[in-house]
């Protein structure tokens, strides 16, 4: 049997660099707390628990004055509360994500409606409506945005970070398809990550070579999910989470196996899924 890995997977820039500042922040402060996780993936939300690195839900749940800002961002009114009860923030928030707040900041100060494609209850997006100042919005499909008929005469579209760029395309034809005769100007803007996008690339061509992929990450990581959805209609599928997952009957005639991995999940997690395939 044939293993390969796609060329571009795993940990991406934004995550290896969250996981360096918390990493060195534990180092001087101690134990220190996150708003939520830093990334949605179990394997490296507990190996940084065991290095004193701990995911709290709420801030009503801060037990110190030191709180991280995870890799997804937050909005300006969560960064001004922390402020207020004076703790210290330590902002891990990705380029990538931060780059998409600020355009939300600035089609809103500009006077736009903005539509953002996405998940509206991901914590990356309830951050960039925030930063929308309560001019966005937040859908997936048309039948998730009300009031298109009254449409506001300026309208700005961003995306989550992570989503696919086919989706993100067909999204903004449906929409203006809707909207362009009524709205006297659309700015689009695109705020997909280019890293991701390489990912999910890379997996696409693996799985067209291959007679089965394998996507080891996180069941609730959106880039993990999307992984799947690009190579599922090439090829059969898996999402795994760890090397423990893996059916032994999903092999059976099977010469080619290609691996990706979502952009949270560690190094460590596809080394072993490697290692596991080569025993079989």
């Amino acid at each position: 049997m044939n293993i390969e890995k796609a060329e571009k997977l795993g940990l991406c820039f934004g995550i290896r660099r969250a996981i360096k500042l918390l990493k060195e922040a534990a180092s001087k402060y101690g134990e220190i707390e996150t708003l939520g996780h830093v990334a949605h993936n179990r394997l490296l939300v507990e190996a940084l628990a065991n290095t004193g690195i701990k995911p709290i839900n709420h801030l009503d749940q801060a037990q110190g004055k030191i709180l991280a800002i995870t890799t997804h961002g937050t909005s300006p009114a969560v960064l001004s509360e922390l402020k207020s009860h004076r703790i210290h923030i330590i902002d891990t928030t990705c380029p990538i994500v931060r780059k998409a707040q600020n355009t939300a900041k600035e089609l809103a100060e500009a006077g736009f409606d903005i539509i953002i494609f996405g998940e509206a209850e991901h914590s990356e997006v309830k951050g960039l409506l925030g930063w929308a100042g309560g001019k966005g919005i937040a859908a997936l499909n048309m039948k998730q945005i009300d009031g298109l008929e009254k449409s506001s005469p300026r309208l700005g579209i961003i995306s989550q970070t992570t989503q696919t760029r086919p989706a993100f395309i067909e999204f903004v034809r449906q929409l203006v398809g809707i909207v362009g005769p009524k709205t006297k100007e659309i700015r689009l803007v695109n705020t997909l990550c280019p890293v991701t996008q390489g990912h999910q690339e890379a997996a696409m061509r693996l799985a067209r070579g291959s007679q089965l992929m394998l996507v080891i990450g996180g069941c609730n990581s959106a880039n993990a999910r999307h992984l799947v959805k690009i190579c599922s209609p090439l090829v059969e599928t898996h999402l795994i989470e760890t090397a423990d997952e893996v059916d032994n009957s999903w092999f059976l005639g099977k010469r080619h196996v290609g691996i990706t991995a979502g952009a949270s999940t560690p190094d460590e997690a596809v080394e072993e899924l490697v290692t596991k395939l080569k025993s079989l």
